[in-house]
């Protein structure tokens, strides 16, 4: 029987981030770069991403190419760069372009896949084609720096489904515009694997990102996101069946792991590392053992 390789694995930003939480301010890693792509590099992953702040300092300090040096001394293959937010609105330019410039920047030295990019806050709208100018505008000025948009929906902005971001990605019509999907948001919108499945096109998903949760929401949407999410197979959701279903619309990988909570942020950025590769390597079929001790429920939670 031919080996099934283990799936490539990114942690994403907030996964290496340490004590750190979206909205902060700055959103800045207290863990230094090079310390964190070491951890990133030591316990298995094969890319990681960064938030907007940790490039900033990091273009301020060592400087981009330096950055990328030690990102491939350390044989890590994919980037990953965001959150760019506003960018549908011209008149609030002077907020939103430097941070596009320098996400562009970065993507284009550190030669990520995408630049992952976000709607505002609030309930979800039903009528998106004012986006569609917009995103393709991002999508033309990418393209010159080698990268893609990445447009990630979630339950509380105004692009709030994979459904509705999927139709709003036809009307776009652009191969370097695609999007996100993060399971939290996935199963916390209420969108069901079956309806996942028969609303998306394998080429527009530019990245997944995998996480579980418990099966009711504790706070806001957006403190439960921040603060609540469980590791791999550790929650109540169907992470395994997540996966299956992608794979079943024809995306392979890299798979990124995106925990965020007030545990996760508590633990060591080694220790933090490790228990969410191997909890999520364990939610794929015929995974290695890999030996990691992760705290919780056993790490076997394929199902």
């Amino acid at each position: 029987m031919a080996h099934t390789p283990a799936p490539e694995l990114v942690a994403s930003c907030w996964t290496s981030a340490g004590n750190v939480a979206p909205l902060q301010s700055p959103e800045t890693s207290p863990v230094a770069i090079a310390d964190r792509i070491e951890a990133i590099a030591g316990t298995g992953w094969s890319g990681f991403g960064l938030a907007h702040d940790d490039l900033a300092d990091a273009r301020s300090t060592l400087g981009f190419p330096a950055l990328r040096s030690l990102i491939d001394d350390a044989g890590l293959r994919y980037v990953e760069v965001e959150l760019l937010s506003g960018w549908w609105d011209e008149s609030l330019s002077h907020q939103w372009r430097a941070q596009f410039d320098l996400l562009l920047e970065a993507a284009g030295t550190l030669g990520a896949r995408f630049i992952k990019v976000g709607t505002a806050f609030g309930k979800p709208l039903d009528e998106l084609d004012f986006l569609v100018k917009p995103l393709r505008r991002l999508t033309a000025e990418a393209a010159l720096r080698g990268t893609r948009i990445a447009l990630e929906p979630m339950p509380f902005s105004m692009v709030g489904t994979v459904p509705a971001a999927a139709d709003l990605m036809r009307k776009v019509d652009m191969p370097g515009c695609g999007l996100v999907v993060d399971f939290w948001h996935v199963f916390r919108a209420g969108t069901t694997l079956d309806e996942l499945a028969a609303s998306l096109d394998a080429p527009q998903v530019f990245g997944v990102e995998l996480n579980d949760a418990d099966a009711e929401t504790r706070g806001t949407l957006f403190e439960d996101t921040r603060d609540n999410r469980r590791l791999c197979g550790q929650g109540d959701q169907d992470v395994a069946g997540f996966i299956k279903t992608l794979k079943s619309i024809g995306f392979n990988g890299p798979w990124g792991v995106e925990i965020l909570s007030e545990e996760h942020r508590a633990l060591p950025v080694r220790e933090a590392l490790q228990a969410a590769y191997a909890t999520a390597l364990a939610c794929f079929p015929a995974s290695p053992p890999l030996g990691i001790a992760v705290p919780g429920k056993n790490a076997d939670v394929a199902r």
